[in-house]
């Protein structure tokens, strides 16, 4: 029997003629799922994946470049992503190299809230003011399975362009650019939603304030000892588009298993309709903190920078967050804090 070599290469564009004949209409109405593109994926032999790295080549603005996660999983970009480490006040930790994974480990004994690290979460906004809102695929290792905001994640060491920022340096702008942590958000954009950067102008992303915040994923792993968790210091970032098209959003199945863009009022039947305990602890932290206000200023300041800020706010999370260790009286908003005499 005569044998067929498939290289990625067939794959790719065999994929491409499929998207083209079964998923540009549904990417150009902003459909939910992505079962159309998986099933022509199954036929061609594209696995998880080679997805993902096909759709953030697709949807790249410079597609001759590798783009970020390309043949990786959560596993890989757990022990590969450089995190930010940094103190309770956003300062640089630059002299420790700290990986995802290494930051989100939570233990009884040396890390009880992990390592505090700098993350974002990006809230996109349509042209009705509609905010796009997405479900955590299940394959994620933490917090998977429940929904946030649009894209949350990390800016990261040593990525060109540069995503790290000196908040020094903004401490007396009126602007507060923060330039290496949009750099971050369009990049991830890219990757968990398929949005091109083009869609995302760098400089019509509105930086907000940011958030200090730890939670361990007792909702995945119990409360006894679980493995895993948050502790971030949080940059919030709003963008709205306002073309009368849809941005085409195309999910990475490993990083977004739903979505939707949502009004204020559909919002609230989402909230009434889905338990608390299946919203991300840090989208639940930035709604009981501002998010009604910024959402119903979003044309009258909010993207102006009427609200913007450059503190630190801490939380601590609802008490289902905490581990049977994280009871400690002991433990503070200090802990799990580096500090340049610690490393």
């Amino acid at each position: 029997m005569l044998k067929l070599k498939v290289t990625f290469a067939t794959k790719y564009w065999l994929f491409v003629i499929l998207f083209l004949a079964t998923g540009r209409h549904h990417v150009a109405t902003g459909f939910r799922h992505s079962c159309t593109i998986s099933k022509s994926l199954s036929f061609v032999g594209v696995g998880r994946n080679s997805y993902c790295s096909i759709i953030t080549t697709l949807f790249s603005s410079s597609s001759s470049t590798t783009s970020y996660g390309t043949g990786m999983d959560q596993e890989a970009m757990m022990e590969s992503d450089l995190l930010i480490p940094v103190g309770s006040n956003d300062e640089l930790i630059s002299s420790m190299d700290v990986t995802k994974k290494k930051a989100h480990i939570f233990s009884k004994e040396g890390q009880p809230r992990g390592v505090l690290h700098r993350a974002f979460s990006f809230f996109l906004f349509d042209d009705q003011n509609r905010m796009l809102v997405t479900k955590r695929a299940s394959s994620k290792i933490t917090f998977p399975g429940v929904w946030t905001n649009t894209c949350c994640s990390h800016p990261l060491q040593k990525m060109k362009p540069e995503e790290v920022d000196d908040p020094l340096e903004e401490k007396n702008s009126i602007e507060f650019r923060y330039d290496g942590v949009k750099h971050a958000a369009r990049r991830k954009l890219r990757h968990e939603l398929g949005i091109d950067p083009i869609h995302i102008p760098h400089e019509h992303i509105q930086f907000i304030t940011k958030f200090h915040y730890w939670a361990a994923d007792t909702l995945n792993y119990g409360t006894d000892n679980p493995p895993w968790g948050e502790h971030e210091v949080d940059y919030i970032l709003f963008f709205k588009h306002k073309g009368s098209e849809p941005i085409p959003v195309l999910p990475c199945e490993d990083e977004v298993e739903d979505y939707r863009y949502v009004t204020q009022d559909e919002f609230k039947d989402m909230l009434k309709d889905i338990p608390a305990k299946n919203w991300s602890p840090w989208f639940r932290g930035i709604l009981d903190r501002g998010l009604w206000q910024w959402w119903d200023d979003l044309d009258h300041g909010t993207l102006t920078g009427k609200h913007s800020n450059n503190d630190v706010i801490f939380f601590d999370p609802p008490k289902e967050y905490y581990a049977s260790f994280n009871n400690d009286p002991s433990h503070n908003r200090q802990t799990g804090v580096l500090n340049a005499a610690s490393v």
